[in-house]
């Protein structure tokens, strides 16, 4: 059973939302390996009303999407494991937070007195409820209200959660454990530097919460099989794991949670935000991964075994 921190608000709400689902489950016949994989970034379903708030058009709201991500990591029910992904956008709603880590400057009221209202996210304007999308440019026009905010969160936030504690829960029951893998995109070090070359860029960046999200055998034999395809492998900088990282992962309780950052440029085009001709290939590179971590050795899972 998955231990969750004690943390006021955090799955209070109805795990039910209304209208149609806003993620989908990606599930193999018969879950043959002890994997959950989570894309809670790749959501690409902008509604009107959500275009009709912001100051921007969709292109730029894209900016801040873990384009094809879901692609990438779509092999998994092949292999024996699920893969839940968010159809709703990042921009929109962000279910890699706490559910109430909000900017109090966004708002036209005083918010409830549970909400978080200051974070390292919030200050970088990336809380639950996106101030900016990812190069930093103000999202609304104007003022939003803390009921239209309260009800995305009830409506994609919650069943998003839900799914995932599920996912996990009934692979713990069924082989003992579980590891869940977390899957983002990064921009590059050239789409953050202006386009300047860098012979120290990565990319991949793996993140266990500086080994306490997950066993080090299995951040070793992702870092190990990556790097064995060519690619340069970082761990824990910049990018250390965010909420469904920190909040799942209890090696101790048989539930591990590592996230995987990929720069965007090994298999898009991050300018015109189209699939690049490297995708496919990436795709079949991440399939073999995903079969390596299914043959690891549970007995070798726990971080002191791993360590020594």
């Amino acid at each position: 059973m998955v231990r969750n921190k004690p943390q006021s608000h955090i799955f209070s709400g109805s795990a039910k939302p209304n209208g149609p689902s806003r993620h989908e489950i990606l599930a193999p016949r018969e879950q043959t390996i002890p994997l959950v994989f989570s894309s809670p970034h790749s959501g690409s379903d902008y509604s009107a009303d959500f275009i009709a708030k912001s100051r921007l058009d969709p292109a730029s709201l894209r900016r801040s999407e873990d384009s094809f991500v879901d692609e990438l990591f779509s092999a998994a029910p092949d292999c024996g494991a699920p893969l839940l992904k968010a159809l709703f956008p990042r921009a929109y709603v962000d279910v890699n937070r706490e559910p109430f880590e909000l900017d109090a400057s966004m708002f036209d009221e005083a918010l409830p007195e549970f909400v978080n209202t200051h974070s390292p996210r919030i200050a970088a304007g990336l809380g639950t409820i996106a101030r900016v999308v990812a190069n930093g440019i103000d999202i609304y026009r104007s003022k939003l209200t803390f009921a239209e905010v309260e009800q995305r969160i009830r409506q994609c936030y919650y069943p998003y959660h839900a799914a995932l504690r599920s996912l996990i829960e009934q692979t713990v029951e069924r082989f003992g454990y579980c590891i869940v893998i977390d899957c983002h995109s990064m921009p590059s070090f050239s789409a953050l530097s202006g386009g300047f070359s860098d012979s120290n860029r990565l990319d991949f960046v793996l993140g266990d919460h500086h080994g306490e999200s997950c066993g080090a055998a299995i951040t070793g034999c992702t870092a190990a099989t990556l790097r064995s395809c060519g690619y340069r492998v970082g761990l824990n900088k910049p990018y250390a794991g965010g909420f469904i990282t920190t909040h799942y992962g209890r090696p101790t309780d048989g539930v591990h949670v590592l996230q995987i950052e990929i720069s965007r440029d090994i298999y898009m085009d991050e300018a015109s935000l189209r699939r690049g001709p490297h995708l496919q290939r990436l795709a079949s590179e991440i399939r073999a991964l995903i079969e390596r971590l299914g043959r690891l050795d549970p007995n070798n899972l726990n971080p002191a075994i791993a360590a020594e």
